[in-house]
């Protein structure tokens, strides 16, 4: 009897092992996909596909992105961006977003790319990629158009000053010695109002934002000499995307030589900004 069972149970393993052989030899093979991960899918191509491409940006950033009156989003970079968008034959789809988590939420896909008046610094580089850059500006220091106290960035010691959260203002402000304090807002609007009603002594902003908030209050603020840093600013796209950034690259080299650039520049700035790139 122990014979016997030992026999049948060893039969029974040795018809198994054999099955799991032939089984393994007539799966098809393995496909390099599944070898060596899924394949990465081409943003450019799946934004021709679906006909439309996600864009993220800060939609209270006059003039860049920012909603007028009836609640409509108006902008250089929204009129720069539909205009680049129908040379390609697809549609934008505009996509608000928290600026301080904004680059975050490009790297996990919410959206295709950041088209936001954002400016390019080394920090943003060793995250995304950026387009050559199709703007510039410069951050500045803001203060009440009576303030004689505050002439300069050496003036700022002892000061209470306000810029928004997660932006390269934020960065300059870090950077200045012997602050009282500095306080973060979620748009440079709030600041501004802050600034208007002594909360603040001075606003970091970018001089385009500052000129544009000037225009709708005249003789409230001014602009100090003092430049804290000059900043290109570029459309953020994830790092693998190589070919979505050579047909950005590409359309909007197109629109500064055929004009369609001036027109939007002069519409916001009343003048063609194209002027100060290195083309």
């Amino acid at each position: 009897m122990k014979f016997s069972k030992l026999f049948v149970v060893s039969s029974v393993a040795f018809i198994l092992a054999l099955a799991l052989v032939v089984t393994g030899c007539s799966k098809e093979p393995t496909s390099s996909a599944s070898q060596n991960g899924p394949v990465a899918e081409d943003t450019w191509e799946r934004i021709q596909k679906d006909g439309k491409m996600v864009v993220g940006l800060d939609d209270t950033f006059a003039p860049f992105g920012f909603r007028n009156d009836k609640n409509e989003l108006v902008g250089f970079d929204i009129d720069l961006g539909e205009a680049l968008a129908k040379r390609l034959g697809i549609k934008i789809e505009w996509q608000p977003a928290e600026w301080s988590g904004v680059v975050m939420s490009l790297k996990t896909g919410k959206f295709d790319a950041i088209w936001s008046g954002m400016s390019i610094t080394p920090e943003r580089e060793a995250e995304v990629n950026f387009t050559t850059p199709y703007i510039g500006s410069a951050q500045v220091i803001v203060v009440l158009s009576d303030n004689t106290e505050i002439k300069g960035k050496d003036d700022l010691a002892g000061k209470v000053i306000g810029t928004q959260l997660g932006s390269t203002g934020e960065v300059a402000c870090k950077k200045l010695q012997g602050l009282k304090e500095l306080k973060t807002y979620d748009v440079y609007t709030e600041a501004l109002n802050d600034l208007k009603t002594g909360r603040l002594n001075a606003v970091v902003t970018d001089d385009i934002t500052a000129r544009y908030y000037f225009q709708q209050q005249p003789g409230t603020f001014k602009i100090l000499d003092d430049i804290l840093s000059y900043e290109p600013m570029g459309i953020a796209i994830r790092k693998e995307d190589a070919t979505l950034l050579d047909v950005l690259n590409k359309e909007i080299q197109s629109m500064i030589e055929d004009g369609t650039y001036k027109a939007i520049s002069e519409k916001w700035f009343g003048e063609d900004m194209s002027q100060f790139l290195n083309n």
